[in-house]
């Protein structure tokens, strides 16, 4: 019973270790973001087994997003980065992204049959 134990416990560290590897990352990438585009806010969005998105936007209206593995990893680094996170993706805060002409034809090539981006 005690080698099952310990070595649970020796998975479960494994994994915590494993966690903040990508908190830390996470937050890493964030924070570089923010520092490039004046500052950022953000919104984490749940993907369910894929994890959680992360939506970047700048204080110039830049914008971009990153994958989690979990929500809770996805709050934590968000938290550690030190960003405003929003609730939803609506609002004030989306009206902040600003899109260019990539955007509008890679939008307009899906939904309407546009030219390609090649």
């Amino acid at each position: 019973m005690a080698d099952t134990q310990q070595v649970d416990e020796a998975a479960d560290r494994k994994q915590a270790a494993k966690a903040e590897r990508h908190v830390a990352r996470l937050a890493k990438q964030i924070s570089s973001f923010a520092q490039a585009h004046g500052g950022a806010e953000g919104q984490i969005a749940y993907l369910g087994q894929k994890g959680a998105r992360i939506v970047l936007v700048g204080e110039d209206g830049g914008w971009g997003d990153l994958v989690a593995p979990t929500y809770a990893i996805a709050e934590q680094a968000v938290q550690k980065s030190g960003i405003t996170e929003h609730e939803s993706f609506d609002g004030d805060f989306a009206a902040k992204v600003k899109t260019g002409p990539y955007e509008w034809t890679r939008m307009a090539g899906i939904q309407l049959g546009g030219p390609s981006n090649g």
